[in-house]
């Protein structure tokens, strides 16, 4: 460390301020229990997968009521009771997000960045004060790769001559960050037709992570650019 420093190549972390501090980790709280209700929507999904032979989406979960579910799931109470359970849960985590998101867009003022960010497809007012928070000052990052690499949303293999030469740390970077430009890479690709065309051009030569890591990147390389 004492080399590195005085070489000048010593790496500084940043700190952020702590009048947004507050509202970044409520950002964060928010991604937690975001995840926990996408994991009861899909183990719901694989329920009634497995006791109806049904493969129904998301859309046909949400608009399932209470006759319908007992007569989708049989007979069996104890089935229909996890059921229920998970629609509870659901229902519950999406009145605490609606809370937290309330709360959040109460409390910023300054709402030009934001607004710019919004501009991006598949971005909304919730992803992009994700987004400007955990990003902090931009002018902070050298270029568009350094920015896309701090968000995870490039490769750490290490090549020489065409060749891979192993793996950095796939961990490295801000994670928050990384989760908001996928969530955003998701709702690009279903509402701008641009995107959609590319991703599935790509999906078709890759896998589909692969693909939505790919439209990841190119949206943190068009946020590196917003003036």
């Amino acid at each position: 460390l004492a080399r590195q420093q005085a070489m000048g190549v010593l790496p500084e972390g940043y700190v952020y301020p702590l009048e947004v501090r507050s509202v970044r980790d409520l950002l964060r709280r928010r991604m937690k229990l975001v995840h926990g209700r996408t994991g009861e929507w899909l183990s719901l999904q694989s329920r009634v997968a497995r006791h109806s032979g049904r493969d129904l989406d998301m859309g046909d979960l949400r608009e399932l009521e209470t006759r319908a579910l007992e007569a989708l799931l049989g007979n069996d109470l104890l089935v229909t009771m996890a059921a229920q359970t998970s629609f509870r849960h659901i229902a519950f985590l999406d009145r605490e997000i609606a809370q937290i998101e309330r709360a959040v867009l109460e409390r910023v003022k300054d709402t030009t960045a934001y607004e710019r960010l919004t501009a991006v497809p598949g971005i909304g007012p919730i992803l992009a004060m994700t987004i400007a928070l955990e990003t902090g000052p931009i002018e902070r990052f050298p270029g568009p790769g350094h920015y896309a690499s701090y968000g995870r949303a490039v490769k750490t293999e290490h090549t020489s001559n065409g060749r891979k030469k192993g793996e950095g740390n796939a961990k490295s970077g801000n994670r928050y960050l990384a989760w908001a430009y996928v969530e955003a890479a998701n709702f690009a690709v279903r509402h701008s037709p641009e995107l959609r065309a590319w991703y599935q051009r790509k999906a078709a030569k890759t896998k589909r992570v692969v693909a939505i890591k790919a439209v990841a990147n190119k949206l943190a390389k068009a946020c590196f650019f917003l003036p």
